[in-house]
């Protein structure tokens, strides 16, 4: 009906064609010929994630209201335009096309139409179509096309703080130089944040950050580095957040709890012990001082005693 519609409309697009050009033509003709051909074509690409060597299962979305029987339909899965991942003919699985990494990988669930593909690697990630033909009177047509984007994914570490080379070495110091680290993730993260919490305040920073990828594994590290004030004499309690995106959510770390006790404090210290300990040396001294003429004035009367007798 569609494509009896757009050519009663290309009859009156030819009328107007030599005043605006052949631009419309052309393109009405283009998508005449992809409803004609490609009937059952997918009006958007779903979205499959799948964890790192698990099984991904990936959707034709194709009901059969039909009933059509398997021995009239041919079931192809293709990679991107050029590799074959899976076929069924006429109801019996044909491997003479498949592309070799996926040999003896998949599996089609013709009750769900549903392919199986074991161990599922980073390479792997892309786009899918599944492709189903009816045998008409010897000529094969397309009744279904779907198309599905597989997403892989690998959990990432807990991210991890770590005292920097600016620890400070003395109470007194109010700067801190901190790193947060996480590995072994899929995919890239989106950015890695710090929060950092005091007197029922939290701030959130954003330090330097490296994200690097092994050249076998393809698999993510991200590090990311942050020198902050402290306050003194204030419990800071800190953490890094590790954001991996909207679908697969945040990571974060155990926290960090510091409090550095300033030089006030210090200062206070000194001048409250320092007059403390003179007294206490006084107090020792004058004690000794009378004990002593204590112990003098005993030893001359009893010498005074002795003469007397």
């Amino acid at each position: 009906m569609a494509s009896f519609l757009l050519l009663r409309a290309l009859k009156h697009i030819e009328v107007l064609a030599p005043a605006h050009g052949k631009s419309i033509m052309e393109v009405c003709i283009f998508f005449l010929y992809a409803m004609i051909l490609l009937p059952g074509i997918a009006a958007s690409v779903h979205q499959v994630k799948s964890f790192l060597n698990h099984t991904a299962y990936l959707s034709c979305f194709f009901t059969n209201s039909q009933k059509t029987d398997l021995e009239d339909l041919r079931v192809f899965w293709q990679k991107g335009t050029d590799e074959v991942v899976h076929e069924v003919y006429h109801g019996q699985e044909k491997h003479d096309n498949l592309s070799p990494k996926y040999i003896n990988r998949t599996k089609m669930d013709m009750d769900k139409w549903t392919l199986h593909l074991f161990n599922a690697g980073i390479v792997d990630e892309g786009q899918y179509t599944c492709i189903i033909q009816h045998r008409i009177k010897g000529s094969p047509q397309v009744i279904h096309k779907s198309e599905c984007f597989l997403h892989i994914v690998a959990n990432y570490s807990q991210p991890e703080i770590h005292p920097g080379g600016g620890m400070p070495e003395h109470q007194h110091s109010k700067h801190l130089n901190l790193s947060c680290s996480s590995s072994g993730g899929y995919p890239e993260p989106k950015q890695m944040i710090w929060l950092i919490s005091h007197e029922n305040t939290t701030r959130r920073l954003t330090g330097h950050t490296d994200v690097s990828q092994d050249a076998v594994t393809k698999l993510y590290n991200v590090t990311s580095k942050l020198n902050i004030p402290v306050p003194t004499n204030t419990f800071t309690n800190i953490s890094c957040l590790l954001h991996l995106g909207e679908q697969l959510g945040s990571l974060v770390s155990a926290p960090l709890g510091i409090e550095i006790q300033g030089e006030e404090m210090e200062q206070v210290k000194i001048n409250f012990f320092g007059p403390l300990i003179a007294v206490i040396i006084l107090i020792t001294v004058l004690v000794g001082f009378v004990i002593l003429k204590k112990n003098r004035n005993s030893l001359s009367t009893n010498q005074s005693v002795s003469l007397a007798v």
